[in-house]
């Protein structure tokens, strides 16, 4: 009976050791890897700071940085108390897996977003069009990019549909064209009438000298001769320029007597 009882406390003591030791292992993994965590975190921090990425993408990147490594240390820890951790991690693969599955639309705008931040086709401020909507930037998130329409509508666009769509970026370049196409009678004459639009532009400040201004005959029209006009001026002057131009072409045409032509159909009658 003795003997028995020897033999259980001998076990008991021979495993309390053995615990004691693997959560003596345990903690000071625990506690070095804490450190190695928060220097590892420091040096990417640091790497990042000195590149030329966004803050939030900065912040998103640290975050998840932080959360693989801290993954990693807690099934060191498990691995250290002698816990198998082969069905621990074939678990948390598994609800990876679902997770993912779940949220595979958010996880492409989350790509979308990431590569929006890193590839700046735009930035908060733009003036852009896409998918058929248009307006201004107001703020790029991890998920969406919030426009403002000029109606002041605000539209919620997901970065999985920014990222892979076409884009217009109305206001990237410094500099825009402006083009209007006038339709003249026939019978005008033309060179009269590049004179008229190139004196008319010539007294618009806001109209760059360079490239200059050109009026060329676009076309023969079915009631008209077309005449595109086209000049380059800031980005910030686009609209007021467009569309100041339109009433000054058409008061200066009003006033030299030169006549926008209306359609017109020509009908023959046959004899009988």
């Amino acid at each position: 009976m003795e003997s028995t009882a020897a033999i259980w406390l001998d076990r008991i003591i021979d495993l309390g050791i053995a615990a004691g030791k693997n959560i003596l292992v345990a903690t000071l993994i625990f506690c070095v890897g804490r450190y190695a965590v928060k220097l590892l975190n420091t040096v990417f921090a640091r790497m990042l700071g000195r590149t030329k990425i966004d803050t939030e993408v900065q912040t998103f990147l640290r975050s998840l940085v932080n959360i693989l490594l801290t993954v990693l240390l807690i099934v060191s820890v498990i691995g250290a108390l002698g816990i198998e951790t082969t069905s621990f991690a074939a678990l948390l693969a598994s609800a990876g897996v679902a997770v993912g599955m779940a949220l595979s639309g958010q996880l492409q705008n989350l790509a979308g977003g990431i590569i929006i931040l890193l590839l700046k086709p735009y930035k908060a401020g733009d003036l852009v069009e896409v998918q058929g909507q248009t307006g201004h930037v107001r703020e790029i998130q991890i998920f969406h990019t919030i426009l403002v329409a000029f109606d002041n509508r605000v539209v919620y666009i997901p970065n999985a549909t920014m990222s892979s769509n076409v884009i217009v970026n109305r206001t990237q370049q410094q500099t825009r064209r402006l083009e209007w196409t006038i339709g003249i009678s026939y019978g005008e004459n033309i060179e009269r009438v590049r004179t008229v639009l190139l004196s008319l532009l010539a007294t618009e400040p806001r109209i760059l000298p360079t490239p200059a201004p050109a009026v060329v005959v676009d076309k023969m029209g079915e009631s008209s001769v077309d005449i595109i006009v086209r000049a380059w001026v800031n980005t910030d002057d686009y609209w007021d320029v467009n569309y100041q131009m339109n009433q000054a072409i058409y008061d200066r045409f009003n006033k030299e007597g030169i006549e926008f032509p209306f359609p017109q159909t020509t009908v023959h009658m046959a004899a009988n």
